[in-house]
């Protein structure tokens, strides 16, 4: 005799119980990838968190007396658009030492004039020199991006600060770059259009 396997039907599993199953092991993976995530994160270190905290405000007494110092800080700015003027200057780096000497050189009349910059780094990817100057914004410094080209070298991008002229204001930027962990040198521009 035969057996008619055509009538016999396998028997099906519960529906209600493979989606609580499948319910289930949903559940465990985004858990997983939620873990997994957070543990990500947590191990990245944090960036600019040895960021010196700023100063105290201070108080109503005291406020008196820096309003004027700020205003006064105001009208030593620097102009906003100095490049047009800087670039028929000549430019070479220089020491402190050769800074202070120029500025006692520079009360004489008939001085070629000279204004310093602090360059804080010097790119061939313009990228990268963007990056470093949204760093330097978060420490309140306004940078400038120059591009320059290079003999057999190409285009570099060049981060700077400035144009200064006093020795103080040099060293005091020059200071909280350090502070902030960034290397910095000092480059004199000699503009030849006043000779």
């Amino acid at each position: 005799m035969s057996f008619d396997y055509k009538q016999v039907q396998p028997p099906r599993p519960d529906s209600s119980s493979s989606f609580l199953i499948g319910l289930f092991f949903g559940f465990l993976l985004g858990l997983g990838v939620a873990a997994g995530i957070a543990i990500y994160f947590f191990k990245t270190p944090i960036p600019f968190s040895d960021r010196p905290k700023p100063a105290d405000k201070p108080l109503a007494g005291d406020q008196k007396a820096v309003e004027p110092a700020k205003a006064a800080a105001k009208a030593d700015e620097k102009p906003r658009f100095d490049f047009y003027r800087i670039l028929p200057g000549k430019e070479e780096p220089v020491t402190e030492r050769q800074v202070r000497e120029s500025a006692k050189q520079a009360a004489k009349p008939g001085a070629p004039k000279e204004s310093y910059f602090l360059q804080v780094g010097s790119f061939q990817n313009p990228a990268d020199a963007d990056n470093l100057k949204a760093r330097l914004a978060l420490m309140g410094m306004e940078a400038n991006v120059e591009p320059a080209n290079v003999a057999g070298k190409g285009v570099w991008y060049r981060v700077r600060l400035g144009p200064y002229t006093r020795v103080d204001e040099i060293n005091r930027v020059r200071q909280q770059l350090t502070q902030n962990g960034v290397d910095v040198s000092l480059v004199k521009v000699t503009d030849t259009a006043t000779n």
